[in-house]
């Protein structure tokens, strides 16, 4: 049991691990002042939703991403893997969420627009900020790469030496 608790410090200070969840977490911060700017309301339950701007799924594997490619090298094997991974998310995020996210948004309308009477009207509304417009995941790897980046010089600074 110790020896597994041991290795938690060492996981901790992995500078790709850092700036990863540095970078989700800055995005996901930022979403409240986002969803703020474009509805005048502070809703904090953006902390911890998924979709809006800037896609903080996108921040966090181009974070990792850039930071493996910038320790390892842009032509080792682990920085293709992050690269396909994180290509993985982005599309993902722009296609199936986005469009399952819309989907839900039509049906939670047809719900609203059923007699009172009707077994489905009691149902409670889906989710509809699932996925992420083009410009939300631009806004998420720009992020991502510019907190690894940082992250980077700063650790190169301090323990690289």
């Amino acid at each position: 049991m110790a020896s597994k608790i041991s290795h938690i410090p060492a996981v901790v200070s992995s500078p790709a691990l850092v700036a990863a969840l540095l970078s989700f977490s800055i995005a996901q911060i930022a979403k409240v002042f986002t969803h703020y700017h474009a509805t005048g309301k502070i809703d904090y339950t953006r902390v911890v939703g998924s979709g809006g701007m800037p896609s903080s799924h996108t921040a966090l594997v181009v974070g990792l991403c850039t930071s493996i490619g910038l320790k390892e090298g842009m032509s080792s094997s682990i920085f293709a893997l992050c690269l396909v991974f994180s290509l993985v998310v982005m599309y993902d995020a722009t296609g199936v969420r986005l469009h399952a996210g819309r989907q839900a948004e039509v049906l939670n309308q047809l719900i609203v627009e059923l007699p009172r009477d009707h077994p489905l009207t009691d149902s409670r509304p889906l989710r509809d900020t699932l996925g992420h417009t083009p410009i939300q995941v631009v806004v998420g790897a720009i992020l991502g790469m510019s907190v690894a980046y940082v992250h980077f010089v700063f650790w190169m600074a301090t323990y690289a030496l």
